[in-house]
This record gives C-alpha cells, sequence and structure tokens, in this order.
C-alpha cells in the first residue's frame, strides 16, 4: 500500500479546519517568519480566502483566531491534516 504524500498548506480547501503537522523544509529554505508568526505544529487554522492568479493565501489560526496571508510558495513549507 503506497503511503500518499503530506497535503500542503497552499493546497488546502478552503473553510474547512486543518491542522498544522509540521514542515517540509528538508533543503533549510522555508522563511523564519512562517513560525516567528505563530504557525507552529498542532495550531488549528483555517483558510479563508485564495486570491486569484496564485495570489495570497488567508488564513485563519490559533486559540486567538489571528489572520495572515502567505504568499503560496511560503504554504507549500507547512504540512496539513483536515481535522474531523
Amino acid at each position: 500500500m503506497k503511503q500518499k504524500d503530506p497535503q500542503k498548506l497552499s493546497q488546502f480547501p478552503k473553510n474547512k479546519k486543518g491542522i498544522i503537522k509540521g514542515y517540509d523544509n528538508e533543503h533549510l529554505r522555508m522563511p523564519t517568519k512562517i513560525i516567528e508568526m505563530g504557525l507552529l505544529p498542532e495550531t488549528s487554522f483555517k483558510i479563508l480566502y485564495q486570491a486569484p492568479f496564485n495570489g495570497p493565501i488567508y488564513v485563519e489560526f490559533g486559540e486567538e483566531k489571528s489572520r495572515i496571508a502567505l504568499r503560496e510558495e511560503e504554504g507549500d513549507f507547512i504540512i496539513v491534516e483536515e481535522l474531523i
């Protein structure tokens, strides 16, 4: 049985709840701002909006319902899982 690839924040569907599981930082190119902004493992989140033409992804996360915008390339570093 083939293991499926981990889901990235940049590909996560809008208006579904998810949880950050970790990072894909094998080549150490992940921007440090991802961690500095509080996008840490086990943090819950929801994608509010994805701007057209690969524009920013608007994310609401954490207990405080903080909101940020990430570039799609930044979302590619964050491994997530859907909350059921």
